[in-house]
């Protein structure tokens, strides 16, 4: 039998260590892991020098923009930024423009994504006005549904307790996730109003907007809901101790909920805010040093479930405005989330380990990506080539994405991926995107 391609000279990632190893891939698929002697014969083969194989990342945490925003992001340069992260697969959160909120928007978003994306995508769905179209969302493809507590966005009045639960039940009997920003709109309004009202418009007045109780209001409440409820819930980007010991205790009671963190809420504090300016509004906003060891010890002890980067591309004037209140919230994320955490590694702040289970197996658990997140034979070949060597500056200027701005700019880091294969599909060589547009898969409710 002759395979599609070979990779030899490996170290792969393989059951918790790290093997020396070939691998042989068929029609998009992990066909044999073992010996170089092992290996059938093959069309293409490629020697990786003793470079690191892992198995591709899943971000279940991307804003990918295009339609309307289009000019922040669009599919192509997304998907381009996350090949070049190695990141194979990739979940697309819903507030756009135009919102996906109904199964014809979503319809469309992966109609147009099919013919530009470079890496798997998946989709999340905001809650339909109409909860009855909730399970033909699910049946397009959704991976899950978002509900974002801070703003009204969807079309679930999220100040009615009781419609909140009646889409938890709708959803809980789909089996899929609701994805959850977790900030109490009436308390983060007040504390808007009357911050404005004393024309506050500099950093520490979004910060004290955003106040540590802000967070645990919305997971309290949140997890007082679904408490009788068969429901799926995910705190996205958890910044706090109180609000992350929430969710654990709710884990320690036999609850299904899930958690992530980000990169920058782990690697950034407010103190920032003074080398870095507005540019670092994002919400949830950064914290001070004790909740960022809380985030720490929650991956040190296997609470916290993912690591997301929240890639929320701008335009950079529109990261630059006069007043906060202006600054559109969020930064990108695709292309920095591993050389960060690879650093981490060498800092013994992360164990590789880790890093694979939040950023591959976890994921793909989560949201029943189940041919994805490990490499095993049958599996599809998504899988990273890491040179854990290198040393490198983030310049963001060199960004695949459209968003040319990262407060990691500068920043010396050591780990880099190399090579990021696709399905078997080799798309990303030395920083260059090597394949075809709609080359990848588009996931629909964790099967592709």
């Amino acid at each position: 039998m002759i395979v599609d391609s070979v990779l030899t000279n490996a170290k792969a990632y393989l059951n918790n260590e790290i093997v020396d190893c070939s691998i042989a891939i068929e029609n998009g698929r992990l066909f044999k892991i073992g010996k170089e002697a092992q290996m059938p014969n093959a069309d293409e083969k490629t020697n990786l020098g003793n470079m690191l194989v892992l198995p591709g990342l899943i971000d279940v945490h991307v804003h990918l923009r295009d339609e309307g925003k289009a000019y922040e992001e669009d599919f192509y340069t997304g998907t381009a930024a996350a090949a070049t992260g190695g990141i194979t697969t990739v979940l697309d959160m819903p507030n756009n423009a135009p919102v996906t909120m109904s199964t014809e928007t979503l319809k469309n978003r992966m109609r147009i994504a099919e013919n530009r994306n470079l890496v798997n995508i998946g989709f999340y769905s905001e809650f339909p006005r109409d909860l009855g179209e909730v399970g033909s969302i699910v049946a397009q493809g959704a991976v899950g549904f978002k509900l974002f507590m801070a703003r009204q966005v969807g079309g679930l009045n999220i100040d009615d307790d009781e419609a909140l639960q009646e889409a938890f039940r709708k959803v809980g009997k789909l089996g899929v996730p609701i994805a959850v920003h977790a900030e109490d709109k009436a308390l983060l309004m007040a504390n808007e109003e009357r911050l404005k009202h004393a024309n506050r418009h500099d950093a520490d007045a979004f910060l004290k907007a955003h106040s540590e109780r802000v967070e645990l209001k919305a997971v309290e409440r949140l997890l007082a809901l679904s408490a009788q409820i068969d429901v799926r819930l995910h705190f996205c980007h958890m910044t706090t101790q109180k609000g992350l010991n929430a969710v654990v205790e709710a884990k320690k009671s036999g609850r299904t909920v899930t958690c992530e963190v980000t990169p920058h809420h782990l690697l950034l504090s407010n103190a920032d805010y003074e080398h870095y300016g507005l540019m670092l509004t994002i919400m949830p906003p950064l914290r001070g040093e004790s909740n960022i060891e809380a985030l720490w010890k929650g991956i040190a002890d296997g609470w916290v479930d993912v690591l997301g980067s929240d890639h929320a591309p701008h335009a950079l004037s529109e990261k630059s405005a006069g007043s906060v209140w202006d600054v559109k919230v969020g930064v990108p994320g695709l292309e920095t989330t591993l050389p960060l955490m690879l650093t981490m590694i060498r800092k013994n702040r992360i164990s590789l380990g880790q890093l694979v289970h939040l950023l591959s197996e976890k994921p793909a658990e989560l949201f029943n990506l189940k041919d994805r997140g490990g490499l095993e034979q049958g599996k599809k070949a998504d899988l990273i080539i890491v040179d854990f060597k290198r040393k490198f500056k983030i310049n963001a200027l060199k960004f695949h994405s459209k968003a040319k701005f990262s407060p990691f700019d500068g920043w010396e880091v050591q780990g880099c991926p190399v090579k990021t294969f696709v399905n078997g599909q080799l798309v990303m060589d030395e920083q260059e995107i090597v394949a075809k547009a709609g080359s990848c898969e588009i996931i629909r409710g964790g099967h592709t």
